[in-house]
């Protein structure tokens, strides 16, 4: 089968749907298809098979940095990507953004499935759109929605039934990682971009509020943003216990997390999903959490993590407490978190999307679809 994938984000940029997207990629190659992917650049791609059609504009939206291309000379881009790959199937990530995803979605002669990534907790400019988008929608054979949570935000704007497929994890590369040297002491991992969303600022007073009796005590960060001073709040001491490593590419993680003893997730909110508590959990590090929607489809309270209140860094600092202080709890943790990761690994998530695909183009064969312009 001749797959086109358009990833509306910067494909050099970190980020959950780049990373799935990638991955996805990757998994169709190793399954014999043929395919494309359609994405704005910042630079020459490292992929072959990534074929450059915008330069990305950084927005913001729902809390954080979304960099797409909505300029509409881009759609021409993708109109000529498209005529001279000439796929069988069009998968189109976030179609209702105005970026690659929804080009794509507007000149396929193909097929279309679409993959909804969004958790927004609020959405005043798509709510505007909606008219316009589901005419756009309309031409998707197969709707796909990352989490209960994605599906519920989008069908209340564009209506239509949605098939849940989670991301997928390479839980194997998780699992079986040598831990990297970062230095004695136990620590505590947080791996997000450093924005207001992925909560970053409540994690250095959670740390604050856990270090202050814990002289063995680290934390290491893994991500960057316009957040990053918030570690300049601790005072010298507690600072020199913050290791900062940037931007780190995903497929880089597994040996940190392995060297790492307990993940912090303290989004505020707005999350679709949550790949980041998947990867800690495929790695064996127990999760302490914000209880939001899209987290709390993922990991269980008191099962597979501890689930805290959003912005709350007592009483994220009171759960990991909990956990660096309970061995019986870590051990309980640990064990179930690897157990659960296991239901979302690629082995399995990619399976349920080569099923969307055939039954888009079953769909495709008995639909004629007039062309949107």
């Amino acid at each position: 089968m001749r797959v086109a994938l358009a990833c509306p984000y910067a494909w050099g940029d970190p980020g959950g749907v780049q990373v799935h997207v990638r991955e996805l990629a990757e998994r169709l190659l190793e399954r014999g298809h043929d395919l494309a992917v359609l994405a704005p650049t910042r630079e020459p791609p490292a992929q072959q098979w990534v074929i450059p059609v915008g330069s990305p504009v950084d927005i913001r939206y729902n809390d954080s940095n979304a960099p797409i291309d909505p300029r509409p000379w881009s759609r021409r881009v993708v109109r000529h990507a498209l005529a001279s790959f000439g796929p069988d199937v069009v998968h189109a990530h976030q179609p209702t953004s105005p970026s690659t995803g929804l080009w794509a979605t507007l000149e396929a002669r193909a097929p279309v499935v679409g993959t909804f990534h969004s958790g927004a907790t609020r959405a005043r400019l798509y709510d505007f759109a909606a008219p316009l988008l589901r005419r756009a929608t309309a031409r998707l054979a197969v709707r796909i929605a990352v989490s209960d949570r994605a599906a519920a935000f989008e069908r209340q704007r564009i209506g239509g039934e949605f098939r849940v497929i989670p991301n997928g994890v390479d839980v194997a590369r998780f699992a079986d990682a040598l831990p990297a040297d970062l230095g004695p002491g136990r620590k505590l991992l947080f791996v997000g971009r450093l924005d207001e969303r992925k909560g970053f600022p409540v994690a250095i007073d959670a740390f604050a509020l856990l270090a202050a009796d814990r002289p063995d005590l680290h934390l290491v960060v893994v991500g960057d943003g316009p957040e990053r001073d918030a570690v300049d709040r601790l005072p010298t001491l507690l600072r020199a216990r913050v290791t900062m490593l940037g931007a780190v590419p995903n497929e880089e993680l597994p040996p940190i997390h392995a060297a790492c003893d307990l993940y912090l997730g303290p989004s505020t909110g707005g999350e679709s999903f949550g790949i980041v508590l998947i990867e800690a959990m495929a790695a064996g590090l127990p999760v302490v959490a914000s209880d939001t929607p899209g987290y709390d489809e993922v990991v269980t309270d008191e099962s597979q993590g501890l689930l805290v209140p959003p912005r709350d860094d007592a009483a994220l600092a009171a759960a990991a407490g909990r956990v660096l202080d309970d061995a019986d709890l870590a051990a309980q943790l640990r064990a179930a978190g690897p157990e659960r990761a296991r239901a979302f690994d690629w082995s399995m998530t990619v399976e349920r999307i080569e099923d969307a695909y055939r039954d888009a183009l079953a769909i495709g064969r008995e639909t004629d679809r007039p062309q949107l312009r």
